[in-house]
């Protein structure tokens, strides 16, 4: 029962059938071991380093299962520093700033109010997934030994660190000399909290910049819309707020404000990877010559525009695990993800939807262009978002997909299995097994729609199997 809360990334569940109280204890019991045991092997043993970070999430279901959890984490022994109701980076921020041993939030990101779950980093911020921690904390918990005491009503040690989290975040803003409107979609979630702490209060404008606020109250637990910008429904009412309120940019943050997504001027949804060909010139004027990671689903013109900035185009496998580690490898100052995920080398090579803000307004307040303006030189393939097909027999569709396509491009298996035709034909196309649901995941793209409409005709039937009949 136990495993089927664990993910690659994360541990995630509806709450209380499937993640239940007594899960909690025993997770928080095996994370503290892993974490602690994690240190010590490195021959980090100051006293900081045995202690564990906790934060929730506004989730209705967060105060009890923090509760379970800092219970397990105690019985372990390990001491315990509660940063309260914070977004999910100030969890990295905080065991960086304090030099403890890692951090759990308590969170279901994006996902409905019944589910919720934790989300792990170690030591520096580094991102505990399925191959680098996960597997190792889920065996402490299903182990417990039961003669294990359960320390009921742990001593915790709580902290504010808004103000320090705002230093840091706000180093990351240099505003120009334009004034600038901003409409902010919280979607009830973390952003509420967060925009306000590090942003000023509602109505409040601060260096020429006006933040108009949405869907902010996160008391009730409930959303308005699905906490998810990357579904376009979600960001409906943006696009219409910022056309009404003559806003120069819009931004929806996911429910644990880890995600941060764009809207420009006319309403026009900004692909997040079109975002990182933006922001990429920004960090290579300090760090010329440096590395731009990027996920494997991006349009090409992202790495054209690494390249043509003096830049080392970095491709990565899709995850912020493997994001974070890409950035940590090449010590690369930024980096992008499809999925909304902004990551930075001075942000402990993790990633911010508060750092991603300071960013994008930082660029467009120092143009006098339009937010469209800038993205529309970026626009200059068509691509066909990402497809999902429900395949039982996954790796053979993908083994069909190379052998049909084999002889036609350049094949790699970064990540699934990706074929770059782009040269000789104009298209690329990625599939690859979805970490989280029973999916394969096509992302193409092409010179233009003509080609795009002919490459998605001949994959699509391979993907249904209906090229068998």
């Amino acid at each position: 029962m136990l495993g089927r809360v664990f993910k690659a990334y994360d541990i995630r569940g509806t709450y209380p059938d499937l993640l239940t109280d007594q899960m909690a204890w025993q997770i928080g019991y095996g994370t503290a071991r892993f974490l602690l045991e994690s240190a010590a092997a490195a021959g980090e043993t100051t006293p900081m380093m045995r202690n564990v970070v906790v934060g929730r999430d506004m989730r209705l279901s967060s105060p009890t299962l923090r509760d379970k959890l800092v219970s397990g984490i105690k019985s372990f022994g390990a001491g315990i520093i509660d940063v309260g109701l914070v977004d999910t980076p100030m969890v990295t921020f905080a065991v960086n700033h304090l030099d403890c041993a890692g951090g759990i939030m308590v969170t279901a990101s994006h996902n409905p109010p019944k589910y919720n779950g934790f989300k792990v980093c170690e030591r520096k911020g580094r991102p505990v997934g399925e191959a680098t921690g996960l597997a190792t904390v889920r065996k402490h918990a299903a182990m417990v030994d039961k003669g294990v005491k359960k320390v009921e009503d742990p001593e915790v040690d709580h902290r504010d660190l808004w103000d320090a989290y705002s230093e840091h975040v706000m180093a990351f803003m240099d505003l120009g000399d334009r004034p600038l409107k901003v409409v902010v979609d919280a979607s009830n979630g973390m952003a509420g909290t967060m925009v306000p702490k590090l942003f000023g209060r509602k109505g409040q404008v601060i260096d020429g910049l006006e933040i108009v606020p949405m869907n902010f109250d996160n008391s009730s637990g409930e959303f308005v819309h699905e906490p998810n910008p990357l579904v376009a429904e979600n960001l409906d009412q943006l696009r219409v707020a910022v056309v009404d309120k003559g806003a120069d940019l819009g931004l929806c943050f996911d429910g644990d404000a880890d995600r941060c997504a764009a809207v420009d001027e006319k309403g026009n949804i900004i692909p997040c990877d079109f975002m990182t060909a933006l922001v990429a010139p920004h960090f290579l004027k300090e760090d010329p010559g440096g590395a731009i990671a990027y996920d494997l689903r991006s349009t090409k013109a992202v790495p054209e525009e690494i390249a043509k900035h003096g830049g080392v185009p970095m491709r990565g496998r899709v995850g912020h695990v493997f994001m974070k580690q890409l950035l940590r490898e090449q010590s690369a100052p930024f980096g992008g993800e499809l999925s909304g995920h902004f990551y930075f080398r001075d942000n402990f090579f993790a990633d911010s939807g508060a750092i991603a803000m300071c960013v994008f307004l930082s660029i467009l307040s120092k143009t006098g262009d339009p937010m469209s303006k800038l993205i529309k030189p970026i626009a200059r393939y068509r691509q066909s978002g990402e497809l999902n097909f429900e395949v039982e027999e996954k790796d053979e569709a993908i083994e069909a997909i190379e052998e049909e396509f084999a002889l036609r491009g350049e094949i790699d298996h970064l990540d699934g299995v990706t074929i770059d035709a782009f040269d000789s034909e104009g298209w690329w196309a990625n599939i690859r097994k979805s970490n989280t649901e029973p999916f394969l995941r096509l992302n193409a793209e092409a010179k233009d729609q003509e080609k795009l409409d002919a490459l998605l005709a001949e994959i699509s039937p391979i993907l249904t199997g209906q090229d068998e009949q």
